[in-house]
C-alpha cells in the first residue's frame, strides 16, 4: 500500500512509480493509526434498494467499497435497503447479486435491512421513551408547509408535545394497524429551526400496507431510509459507511440517531456520484425507458444497466478498469462517456479473436477463378495473442463485400473497389473489378465482376504488386446467415438530463441507438456461444447476444466501434 500524498480534489492520477492514495483511503489510513482503532479490520458495505437494475454508477460503488476491503484485508457486505415494499421485488435482488458476481466480488455477509426491522422498532420505542420523537397527525402538504424552507425556519408540529405514554400508544396502535395509510408518522424531535432541513424533526416510520416480499404482510408500519440505514451500518459493525455525495446532508442525523441510541457508531463518508455523457443514471428515468418501451427491457444492450453491458458485450475487467481509471472525486463532474467506452476497446483489443463479417453485402464474382475450386487460407485469430493461434478461411469463386467498400462515382482518394479499380482481399488476393451488374427494373448494384492475379496470394505473394486498399470479405458459399444488432448511444446529446424548456430526456433519445441488419459471418462462427466475444475486423466488436441467438442463427450485438466515430461526427456537425 503507498502511503504517497493524495490529491485534494480527490482525484486518483498516480505518479509514475507507486499508486496515489484516494482521498478516502488517506482518510481510512488516518483512522487506522489512531490508538482508539486497536485491532479492528475494515468493514465495508454496499446498500443498493432493490427497486431496479443496478447502473454503471452502482459498479463504481462496488468496485469502491469491495476494493477498500481486499486491499485493507478487511470485509464488505451486501446489504439491501428494502424499506419501500411497493417498489421493491425479488427479481431486483437476484439481478443485484448476479451483477456483483459478475464484476468479481463475494460478499463476506448477506444482510437485508427487514432482517432488523424488530430491532429498529424497539429503538424507536427507545427514543420515545427518552422524550426523543413522537406521533405526527400532520399530512405530508401540511408537513411540507410546517418544514420551512432554506432561508426560513420551520415551525413545530401542533402534535410535538405529546406525552411519551400517548406517543407510545399511538405508535403501537400504528404498528397493529388501527390507523389507514398516510394517517400518522413517527418522528425524530430534532430542531424545526436548524438549517440543514434534515434535522427538522425527520420522519422515521410512515404508515405503509403493502406486501413485502420478504416479510410479507407481517408489518403495516416501515422504517425510513435515514432510520434503518445507520442503525443497520451499527449492527453489522460498519466501520466506514461510504455513501455518494447527495447523503452529505444526511449525515449529521446519521450521526443523531447513532448517539442517542447510545449505539456503536460507524463513519459515514461522501464521494461523488458517476456522471456519464450521452447516458442517464436516475433509476426512475431508466424505469420509465423500460415501462413505457422505449428500450426492450433492464438489459436492453443500449441501457447504462450492468446486465445491459454485460448482455452489450462489456466484460467485468473492462468496467473495473474504468472505475479505477476515473478514481474517486470529492466533487461532482461529467466524465466522459469515450473513457468507458477506450476501456472496453483495450481489453477486447488483447483478448477479442479477429473474423471477418459483412454487415451489408454486395457478392463478387471472380470471372478468372477455377469453377468449382475451393482453396483454404490461413487467418490468425488475434496479432495481440500469439497463443490465440489461427483458422481456416474457404475461399472460391464467390464471396461477399461491404457495400460501404465498392463506390460506382468513386473520390479520387477512394482505396477502396471502383470500377478498374485493384484492392487486397484480407489474407487472400489483389482482384480488380472489370464490371458491375445492375438489376435492370431498379437499377440497382446486384453483382461486381472482378479478376485475380493468381501471383498475390497473401504470405506467398511473388508478385511485388503493391495497392493501397484492404478490405474485408466473407465467402458465398459457406457464409453464415446472422442478424446483426448495431447498437449506438441511447441519447444523442451530452446531457439528456439538461432538457430545455418543455421538453425531457426522452426528447434527446437517439433515433439511430439501434439498427438491425441481415449480415454473412464466417463460417467458423457456425458454434460461436452465447457471450462469445470477438473483433468483427474493420468493424467493431460484437459479442453472442445470450438471449435470442441459437445454434445455426446466431445474432451479434455491436460492443463498441474500432475508434471513437462520434468524436468524427461532432467535429463535421452530423451528430
Amino acid at each position: 500500500m503507498s502511503t504517497s500524498e493524495h490529491h485534494d480534489d480527490g482525484s486518483n492520477e498516480p505518479s509514475s512509480t507507486e499508486r496515489v492514495l484516494n482521498f478516502i483511503e488517506t482518510e481510512i489510513e488516518k483512522d487506522r493509526a489512531k490508538p482508539t482503532w486497536g485491532n479492528r479490520s475494515l468493514h465495508t458495505r454496499f446498500p443498493p434498494e432493490p427497486n431496479g437494475y443496478l447502473h454503471i454508477g452502482h459498479a463504481k460503488s462496488i468496485c469502491l467499497n469491495f476494493g477498500l476491503a481486499q486491499r485493507y484485508g478487511g470485509k464488505c457486505n451486501l446489504r439491501f435497503d428494502d424499506t419501500n415494499p411497493a417498489k421493491e421485488e425479488q427479481e431486483y435482488v437476484d439481478s443485484i447479486m448476479e451483477d456483483v458476481r459478475w464484476l468479481g466480488f463475494q460478499w463476506d455477509g448477506l444482510y437485508y435491512a427487514s432482517d432488523y426491522f424488530d430491532q429498529l422498532y424497539l429503538w424507536a420505542e427507545q427514543l420515545i421513551m427518552a422524550g426523543k420523537a413522537f406521533v405526527c397527525d400532520l399530512n405530508a402538504e401540511e408537513m411540507r408547509q410546517y418544514r420551512g424552507t432554506l432561508t426560513e425556519p420551520g415551525k413545530n408540529s401542533p402534535y410535538r408535545d405529546r406525552s411519551v405514554e400517548e406517543n407510545l400508544k399511538l405508535f403501537r396502535e400504528m404498528r397493529d394497524g388501527k390507523y389507514p395509510d398516510g394517517a400518522r408518522t413517527l418522528r425524530a424531535k430534532i430542531d424545526m429551526s436548524s438549517p440543514n432541513l434534515n434535522l427538522r424533526d425527520p420522519v422515521m416510520y410512515r404508515i405503509l400496507r403493502a406486501h413485502h416480499h420478504r416479510t410479507g404482510n407481517k408489518w403495516l408500519i416501515y422504517p425510513m431510509y435515514d432510520w434503518a440505514h445507520g442503525q443497520s451500518d451499527s449492527v453489522e459493525g460498519i466501520t466506514h459507511s461510504i455513501c455518494t455525495l447527495e447523503f452529505e446532508n444526511h449525515r449529521p442525523l446519521y450521526d443523531w440517531f447513532c448517539v442517542n441510541l447510545g449505539i456503536y457508531h460507524p463513519r459515514q463518508m461522501e464521494f461523488a456520484r458517476l456522471n456519464l455523457t450521452y447516458t442517464v443514471m436516475s433509476k426512475r428515468k431508466l424505469l420509465q425507458l423500460v415501462q413505457e418501451k422505449h428500450v426492450q427491457s433492464w438489459d436492453d444492450p443500449r441501457m447504462p444497466t450492468i446486465s445491459g453491458l454485460r448482455r452489450r458485450g462489456y466484460t467485468p475487467e473492462s468496467i473495473r478498469a474504468f472505475c479505477e481509471k476515473i478514481g474517486v472525486a470529492r466533487f461532482n463532474s461529467m466524465i466522459d462517456v469515450t473513457v468507458l467506452e477506450n476501456s472496453i476497446r483495450e481489453h477486447l483489443n488483447k483478448i477479442a479473436p479477429r473474423v471477418m463479417a459483412v454487415l451489408r453485402p454486395i457478392k463478387v464474382v471472380l470471372t478468372n477463378y477455377p469453377d468449382g475450386q475451393v482453396e483454404y487460407l490461413e487467418a490468425i485469430n488475434n496479432p495481440e495473442d500469439p497463443g490465440a493461434g489461427s483458422r481456416k478461411i474457404p475461399f472460391s469463386r464467390e464471396f461477399y463485400i461491404e457495400e460501404d467498400d465498392f463506390r460506382e462515382d468513386a473520390p479520387s482518394k477512394y482505396f477502396r473497389l471502383k470500377p478498374g479499380g485493384e484492392v487486397r482481399l484480407r489474407y487472400a488476393y489483389i482482384i480488380k473489378c472489370e464490371k458491375v451488374v445492375k438489376d435492370p427494373n431498379t437499377g440497382a448494384i446486384t453483382e461486381l465482376h472482378c479478376t485475380y492475379d493468381p501471383q498475390t496470394r497473401s504470405g506467398s505473394d511473388t508478385s511485388n504488386r503493391k495497392v493501397k486498399g484492404t478490405i474485408h470479405w466473407v465467402p458465398a458459399t459457406h457464409a453464415l446467415d446472422a442478424e446483426v444488432r448495431v447498437y449506438d448511444r441511447l441519447f444523442s446529446t451530452e446531457e439528456p438530463d439538461a432538457a430545455e424548456a418543455g421538453k425531457t430526456f426522452l426528447d434527446y433519445m437517439n433515433p439511430k441507438s439501434l439498427e438491425v441488419v441481415h449480415a454473412k459471418v464466417e463460417p467458423c462462427l457456425t458454434e460461436a456461444p452465447a457471450g462469445a466475444r470477438y473483433q468483427f475486423e474493420r468493424l467493431g466488436y460484437f459479442c453472442v447476444d445470450v438471449k435470442d441467438s441459437k445454434p445455426g442463427k446466431p445474432v451479434f450485438n455491436r460492443t463498441v466501434t474500432l475508434r471513437d466515430t462520434w468524436a468524427k461526427l461532432e467535429a463535421r456537425g452530423d451528430s
